[in-house]
């Protein structure tokens, strides 16, 4: 391990093997630091946090700090990280809520400067969140979504892998997975096809997920009747299956 003399690393904090302490960071009693992990100078680790190996917390991150909901008492609550992460520049992770509750993130994604994620978020893997992206509690986000720069979105949102959001953005509903939204309030702009196309979709794939945004969004059909028809007239491929389980799971609605 290498940690800077000016590092304050609490007892009981756990370090894994090669380890990088920063100038005047600090790691908490509570945290897991996993092997290979670097935290750059004056990022701070807090909480009981269980971190993976080979996360990279820029300088002035804020991980493990307490939820910032205003139901919390103090309880014992955690942060899970996964592997492979980078955290840039004062970057905001927060903790649960309730007693035993957990902000978890996956592994290999990447949350640019001033990122927050909120109390009792889910976050796949392999996202990309822009600057100033900003979570709401209890949101979930599923694998390979992208968020825009200075985009909010608001608690207890749901957004479907693969999707896309666009640029100062606010999301008020779900959004479905493989799709683009965008907008103040947001729209569905329609398919994700930059993404969908990077990350090998069949045209046969993407020509039926199209096929059912136009059923969603052009038809003029309301949600429970779009189903129905999709379901009726689409071949059920997997990307189609997983689409119509997201919308009809959805509690906050869709955006339409």
């Amino acid at each position: 391990m290498a940690i800077h003399p000016t590092a304050i690393v609490e007892p009981g904090a756990q370090l894994g093997v090669a380890v990088e302490v920063g100038a005047y960071a600090f790691i908490g009693a509570g945290v897991v630091l996993g092997d290979r992990c670097r935290v750059d100078h004056h990022a701070s680790l807090t909480g009981m946090a269980e971190i993976g190996p080979d996360n990279h917390f820029f300088p002035f991150v804020a991980a493990g700090g307490k939820s910032q909901d205003l139901k919390y008492a103090g309880e014992p609550t955690h942060l899970r990280i996964g592997a492979g992460n980078v955290f840039r520049e004062f970057t905001t992770l927060n903790r649960g809520t309730a007693p035993g509750a957990a902000t978890v993130i996956g592994d290999r994604n990447l949350l640019l400067a001033y990122n927050h994620v909120a109390h009792d978020c889910r976050v796949g893997s392999d996202c990309i969140f822009s600057n100033n992206a900003t979570l709401g509690g209890h949101v979930v986000v599923e694998d390979h979504v992208t968020i825009g720069g200075v985009t909010a979105i608001h608690q207890f949102c749901r957004l479907g892998r693969y999707a896309m959001l666009g640029g100062c953005s606010k999301i008020v509903q779900d959004v479905c997975p493989y799709f683009l939204a965008d907008g103040n309030p947001a729209k569905i702009r329609g398919l994700n096809l930059v993404g969908l196309r990077r990350h090998g979709f069949s045209h046969d794939a993407i020509r039926a997920l199209k096929q059912a945004y136009d059923v969603l969004y052009d038809y003029g059909l309301n949600t429970t009747q779009a189903l129905e028809k999709i379901a009726a007239e689409s071949a059920l491929t997997p990307e189609i299956t997983l689409l119509l389980e997201f919308v009809k799971n959805s509690e906050r609605g869709i955006i339409r």
